[in-house]
């Protein structure tokens, strides 16, 4: 009992630092105020399954040959949120499973702050496998998984789509602005808003920058408040 307590004042303590630092001005108790994860739509769960399978005997491009496992992305079929990254790291590339990794630790604590369960929401990244070194993905890689993601989208057909960095920025709308002025604004894609914002990695290789945290939640406050979550 001692020792569940203090794990849960550790954990809540996490969360108000985390919220003091990005500003914002309300906290929940981690399992109490959320709302339970709304049942799936078989015919979606069926597509994706079938997508999941098809991503894991992927042998499109040489990325193949050197992962562990493919990364197909994961969460809720009828997810009205999307998030979508630039490619698996080594945690992921171990695992299987996108954002399990510190970046992926920061991104399940910007989404409760969002008033959402990781499982409610859909995670995924542009490419499958991880890249050599965590290499920034080439065109040609990024060409031969697209049709993944495509599909994806397509099918969850998510309310908003939040674009993590500016590989994942590119894939929906190319530009050769930076990510600090791409960031913050919404645009298009296929008549879904997209909302670019920085990467968790980015927001953690500059942890001692407050103001990259403050800026990622100013993006996350204008997603919930198009969702309605504000």
């Amino acid at each position: 009992m001692k020792k569940k307590a203090e794990a849960l004042l550790s954990g809540l303590k996490e969360r108000i630092e985390f919220m003091a630092e990005i500003g914002s001005d309300f906290i929940f108790l981690p399992d109490t105020a959320l709302p339970a994860v709304p049942a799936e739509s078989p015919a979606k769960a069926d597509i994706l399954d079938g997508l999941r399978e098809k991503i894991r005997a992927c042998r499109l491009c040489p990325l193949a040959a050197g992962r562990i496992q493919a990364v197909p992305g994961e969460g809720h079929p009828d997810a009205e949120l999307m998030f979508v990254g630039e490619a698996p790291g080594r945690d992921e590339d171990i695992q299987g499973r996108p954002f399990v990794g510190r970046a992926g630790q920061l991104l399940t604590r910007i989404i409760e702050a969002m008033k959402f369960r990781r499982e409610e929401v859909f995670i995924v990244n542009v490419i499958k496998c991880r890249p050599p070194e965590n290499r920034t993905p080439q065109r040609e890689e990024v060409g031969k998984c697209q049709a993944y993601l495509l599909a994806q989208i397509r099918t969850i057909r998510p309310r908003v789509i939040v674009a993590l960095g500016k590989v994942s920025t590119d894939f929906f709308q190319p530009s050769t602005l930076a990510m600090g002025e791409l960031r913050g604004r919404f645009f298009e894609f296929e008549g879904i808003p997209v909302m670019p914002t920085f990467h968790p990695a980015y927001v953690l290789r500059n942890e001692g920058n407050k103001d990259v945290k403050k800026l990622v939640w100013q993006d996350m406050q204008n997603v919930m408040a198009l969702l309605g979550k504000k």
